[in-house]
């Protein structure tokens, strides 16, 4: 710590002005410097292009507003739009025919349903000879719990059993354990697939700077965007569900295994090849050993990945509690979407808490020749007999539960969820009833005040002064690598002709992305400089990033309505505590001895905050609004679902209506480029800005 210190004293003594520097800066200046002008331009050439973009946009939106603006009516299709239907018809002709789809595509469709629907026989619903599952409900508490314990502790065990009650007592049991089926089948092809690659990444540069950039496309796409092009290869049904599933929850398991295996000591590596081991004792005596718990956390983040995109999965008619919350969002039916997405939230509290406290079975197996297991139990001895007690009840509460109906059918009572889903919707209509002018007042404000006049600006241009602004700002923001991506990213958004809706996407997503970087700053300087305020609030960001998206759409449409406005709520909850969090700890990051000094001089609070802490925060700042602008982008689509109009509804439309879906897979490659345009980007100005 001293050593940290004392290089944070050099870099501040090495920064710091000459002695007399500040004397003379005070000195009133007689004469400007010679090129001063010059200089300034030089520095700020940047800011200045983009304000010169700026003032003539404005200027050529005044004079051709409304022309030109390749506006396409709701029903209305284009040729590409009318050969994506026949494109979908020709897939599923091919099925038949197609050797690709004979050998290679039916296959894996027909192992992963058939796996489903094997899973749903044994655990959650009907099997063919017998009229409920061959296990029921209470063989699979039992199960998952003596599992939980076997794998995180008795306090993880406690946790999956009551969260696994409550999903039979809100009255969705079924649907919960085929959510579980879903992600669980998803996660273990990911692990099957992810840690080799992992390892391989971390072992092997060649193929790490093959995959990464696969990585950065998985990630960087919103989710509504796998939809359509895996259905139209896979079908509907559960199969397409977890390719989809898959793709989107494998890029955080690579990564962090990759990572956990590259940060094995060299020494300890160099210290095991002198002694002659060979790569294989290596990988598995060393670098998977010390890299265990690393890879269990890409575990964890590759389950919660999973589970919300296996809730988002049920528009390609994936089973699990994703019907529900839709079924109500359809009808506005607040209090049912809440409740069955109270059993979403419950389902990843439990996943993340398990999957957490596996992470630290290595930290508890060291304690254990110590004479604990950190689960209550003294001794290894002692966990051995309750894992074997455990087995034994487990096996004869399957046996209970295939031979009484009443350990089969989970019972009708205690119903939880009516009762709550009825106080809900009198709680909700109290609300709006109550609260209903402030609420209106936010909604019109924001959506008269910042949405409708960014919207006019970006879609009520002429699409070719759009398509140079976008150029522009690209260059003036991230130079040249970033501006011939967003070439082909508009490119490809022409052709599938839907550049007015995605500059309507485009206009929700940027003003929900102010409104998270302005509360990620509020809350996050206010954070960085509290430690008491940090431990108050993190555990609260940790509980948001818990949620699956899908959910944060219940509380907005109770509060608001099916609007545009309700899409930008659910993505400011979406987006503020990844970007709250990393701008917290930016202002923590800032040196003490920059703090005292300022402190020292009689700077006020604001002038601490505004020009000592966050000028050099400047990255992590940036940095939250690129990673808040990802998030955003993702909510924004989702929430097509609820009135958010642009892409996402017509993605929605796409699945819902068979003539619309050549429209509806068109607004999901648009959804694509215009995901890849905003990140590259982001990313590029975040490296120059920040780094400035």
């Amino acid at each position: 710590m001293s050593a940290l210190a004392t290089e944070r004293e050099r870099a501040d003594a090495a920064a710091a002005p000459p002695a007399g520097a500040r004397e003379r800066a005070a000195e009133p200046a007689t004469r400007p410097p010679t090129g001063a002008p010059h200089s300034v331009v030089r520095r700020h050439w940047r800011l200045l292009l983009g304000a010169g973009v700026v003032a003539a946009w404005l200027v050529l939106w005044a004079l051709l507003k409304g022309t030109q603006t390749l506006e396409l009516g709701g029903a209305e299709k284009t040729d590409v739009h009318v050969w994506f239907n026949g494109l979908r018809d020709g897939f599923d002709a091919a099925r038949a025919n197609s050797a690709v789809f004979e050998y290679v595509v039916q296959p894996v469709t027909n192992g992963l349903n058939g796996a489903v629907a094997f899973l749903q026989h044994l655990l959650s619903q009907p099997s063919a000879v017998r009229p409920v599952p061959e296990v029921g409900w209470l063989g699979v508490v039992v199960l998952l719990a003596w599992l939980t314990f076997a794998s995180a502790g008795i306090r993880s065990t406690l946790l999956v059993a009551g969260c696994v009650l409550l999903f039979g007592f809100f009255g969705y049991w079924q649907q919960s354990i085929d959510t579980l089926i879903v992600t669980s089948v998803a996660v273990v092809i990911c692990a099957v697939l992810g840690l080799p690659l992992g390892i391989l990444a971390a072992r092997n540069p060649k193929v790490s700077a093959v995959v990464t950039p696969a990585l950065d496309l998985a990630q960087t796409l919103p989710s509504f965007a796998y939809l359509a092009p895996l259905a139209l290869v896979f079908g509907i049904g559960p199969a397409a569900a977890i390719v989809t599933t898959i793709i989107y929850a494998l890029p955080p398991l690579v990564r962090i295994t990759e990572h956990g295996i590259r940060a094995v000591s060299p020494t300890t590596l160099e210290a095991v090849t002198s002694m002659g081991g060979t790569a294989w004792q290596t990988l598995t005596k060393v670098e998977l050993p010390m890299a265990r718990r690393t890879i269990v956390v890409g575990i964890n983040q590759c389950t919660m990945a999973a589970l919300s995109m296996a809730t988002i999965a049920t528009l390609i008619n994936g089973p699990g509690l994703g019907g529900p919350v839709l079924q109500a969002l359809q009808s506005l039916d607040v209090g049912s979407a809440f409740v069955s997405g109270l059993a979403i939230v419950l389902m990843a509290i439990m996943l993340d808490r398990t999957t957490t406290a596996a992470s630290e079975r290595s930290g508890i197996e060291a304690r254990v020749q110590r004479g604990t297991n950190g689960s209550g139990l003294r001794g290894p001895r002692v966990r051995r007999v309750a894992l074997v007690v455990g087995a034994v009840v487990t096996v004869i509460a399957i046996y209970l539960s295939r031979t009484y109906l009443a350990f089969a059918k989970f019972p009708s009572a205690p119903d939880f969820g009516s009762p709550l889903a009825k106080a809900v919707s009198a709680a909700t209509d109290w609300t709006v009833g109550t609260f209903s002018g402030f609420t209106g007042w936010v909604r019109e404000a924001v959506t008269a005040g910042l949405v409708n006049p960014l919207e006019s600006l970006l879609a009520q241009s002429p699409w070719w002064v759009m398509a140079l602004v976008l150029l522009a700002l690209a260059f003036a923001l991230g130079g040249w690598r970033p501006t011939v991506v967003t070439l082909v990213c508009e490119a490809v958004i022409l052709g599938t002709g839907l550049w007015n809706e995605s500059m309507k996407t485009l206009a929700t997503t940027l003003v929900a992305t102010l409104l998270v970087v302005v509360a990620a700053v509020a809350v996050g300087v206010w954070m960085g400089r509290s430690r008491l305020v940090d431990s108050i609030v993190r555990p609260v960001l940790d509980a948001f990033q818990t949620i699956p998206p899908f959910v944060y759409l219940v509380p907005a449409l109770a509060l608001f309505g099916p609007t545009r406005f309700t899409a930008i709520v659910a993505a400011l909850a979406y987006g503020v505590p990844i970007a709250t969090k990393l701008v917290a700890d930016g202002i923590r990051g800032v040196s003490p001895v920059s703090v005292e000094a300022s402190e020292s001089m009689g700077t006020t609070t604001w002038q601490m905050v505004s020009k000592v802490q966050l000028p050099m925060a400047r990255s992590a700042v940036v940095l939250a609004a690129n990673q808040g602008l990802l998030y955003v982008l993702a909510m924004v689509v989702v929430g097509g679902l609820v009135g958010g109009g642009g892409l996402g509804y017509l993605v929605v439309s796409g699945f819902s209506q068979s003539q619309l879906f050549g429209k509806g897979l068109a607004a999901g490659i648009a959804i694509t480029a215009l995901g890849i345009m905003l990140d590259r980007i982001a990313q590029h100005a975040a490296a120059r800005f920040g780094s400035a």
